[in-house]
């Protein structure tokens, strides 16, 4: 039983959390080619775009529902988790919950920054060039911090320091 649920596990974090991390990568660059004019007045989500802004529009659109969507399918990741955690007898493991600390944070990262920027882009009403680009910046950064946070959770699940399962 413990290898089926730490094969979820690993499955659902491949699945989930992968599209998330490079859909939200993907976006502050798409964000960055959407002309200023497209998003002048009605917002980009309006439909109302034209020209080669609708390509753009439309691929933000798109990674921001991709973001939302696998966000949600991601809670299977730490429930899957803690079960093969449970079954292992490693809940107390300081690497466990070191893991679980950063995975809260790239939650909240992913819920309280990413996730809201990407909507205040698709629903902006102009700002100018510069403040569009501010915002995909910054968008940028909260995005690296939260690929980040994955990676340092991905080696601690792989090193798991202090192990003696000899995996």
């Amino acid at each position: 039983m413990t290898k089926f649920l730490l094969a979820v596990h690993v499955i659902a974090a491949i699945l989930a959390i992968g599209p998330v991390a490079v859909a939200a990568s993907m976006f502050p660059p798409a964000a960055r080619r959407v002309p200023a004019a497209a998003g002048t007045g009605t917002g980009i989500t309006s439909g109302t775009d034209t020209g080669s802004g609708t390509d753009a529009t439309g691929s933000l659109r798109l990674l921001h529902r991709i973001c939302r969507v696998y966000a949600v399918v991601g809670v299977v990741v730490p429930v899957f988790g803690f079960a093969t955690a449970s079954r292992m007898g490693v809940l107390g493991s300081a690497w466990l919950i070191v893991s679980i600390a950063l995975t809260v944070l790239a939650a909240l990262v992913l819920a309280a920054v990413i996730l809201p920027a990407q909507a205040a882009l698709l629903e902006a009403d102009g700002g100018g060039d510069g403040t569009r680009s501010a915002t995909a910046a910054r968008l940028a950064m909260a995005t690296g911090v939260f690929n980040l946070l994955w990676a340092a959770v991905t080696v601690l699940m792989i090193v798991r320091p202090g192990s003696t399962t000899g995996a």
